[in-house]
């Protein structure tokens, strides 16, 4: 692993602390995929320990992150297409659909289809939010 970053690199992203290459290798049935992409972070060197795994790891929580929130909000709320973006109401709705998610979880049902299902009955989903 190299210590010293790409000057180009450290220049365009002040604070920049360890860059690494994460190769997949993907086999299904009929084909194979190779996806090469790099991951960039600021954490300090101290909590990395210029350990690989330690980057792979942070690279797997945020996708852990981006597939459990924001793609379940983009696939059930259409969050991506929403052309609010100014002030402080993107992120109001944000939390408005995080809370939504949050209710709809509790009933053990999946996001999408509650949310069709909600939309079709308002009354139930109003008594949602009134006995939460």
């Amino acid at each position: 692993m190299r210590t010293k970053l790409p000057f180009r690199l450290d220049a365009n992203w002040p604070g920049l602390t360890a860059i690494c290459r994460i190769e997949r290798h993907r086999e299904m049935k009929t084909s194979c995929s190779r996806e090469v992409i790099y991951a960039i972070t600021s954490l300090p060197l101290e909590k990395l320990n210029l350990n690989p795994l330690a980057l792979l790891e942070l690279s797997r929580d945020h996708w852990q992150i981006e597939n459990t929130l924001f793609h379940v909000r983009d696939v059930t709320f259409h969050e991506d297409a929403c052309r609010v973006r100014t002030g402080s109401a993107p992120q109001v709705l944000a939390e408005i659909r995080n809370a939504t998610l949050t209710l709809i979880r509790r009933t053990g049902q999946k996001p999408r289809p509650a949310r069709e299902a909600f939309a079709e009955r308002k009354w139930c989903a109003i008594r949602l939010v009134m006995t939460s």
